[in-house]
C-alpha cells in the first residue's frame, strides 16, 4: 500500500510541477544515479554500474536535446551537458570513480543555482509570503 500512495504521490508530482522543478527533478535524479554507479564502482557491480550510469547518462542528454541554445547561456549549458556526458560515459568504460566525481561536481553545482534561481522567481511573483521549498 505505501508503495501505491508513493508512485501516487510521484505521478501527482510530475503532473503538476513547473518546467523549472521538472528541470530540478531531472538534476536530482541524475545525482541519484551517479551516487548509485559509486556504490556499485566501490561494490565491483559491473552490471548495476552500468544501468545507473546509463540512466545518468539519458538524463543529461534528455537535457540536451530540450535546451535553447539560441543565446550564449544556452551554447555555454550545452558545452557544459557535453562535458558531463563525456565524464559519465568515460567514468563507466574505465570504471572510474574520479572521472564520476567530476560529473557529479558539475552537475550539483548546476542543481544548486537552478535551486536558487526557482527560488528567487518564487519570490518575485509571489512576494515574501510564498511559503515552502524547492
Amino acid at each position: 500500500m505505501a508503495t501505491n500512495l508513493q508512485n501516487a504521490y510521484k505521478q501527482n508530482s510530475l503532473k503538476t510541477a513547473s518546467p523549472g522543478e521538472l528541470t530540478l527533478m531531472l538534476y536530482n535524479g541524475c545525482l541519484k544515479f551517479i551516487k548509485q554507479t559509486k556504490q556499485a564502482i566501490e561494490a565491483g557491480e559491473i552490471e548495476q554500474r552500468n544501468t545507473a550510469n546509463m540512466k545518468a547518462q539519458n538524463i543529461i542528454r534528455e537535457l540536451m536535446v530540450t535546451l535553447k541554445v539560441d543565446s550564449e547561456v544556452g551554447q555555454n549549458m550545452l558545452t557544459m551537458y557535453d562535458f558531463i556526458l563525456n565524464r559519465l560515459v568515460e567514468a563507466n568504460i574505465k570504471n572510474d570513480v574520479q572521472m564520476l566525481l567530476e560529473a557529479e561536481e558539475m552537475v550539483t553545482s548546476m542543481r544548486d543555482t537552478w535551486k536558487e534561481a526557482i527560488q528567487l522567481d518564487r519570490k518575485q511573483r509571489h512576494g515574501s509570503g510564498a511559503g515552502g521549498t524547492v
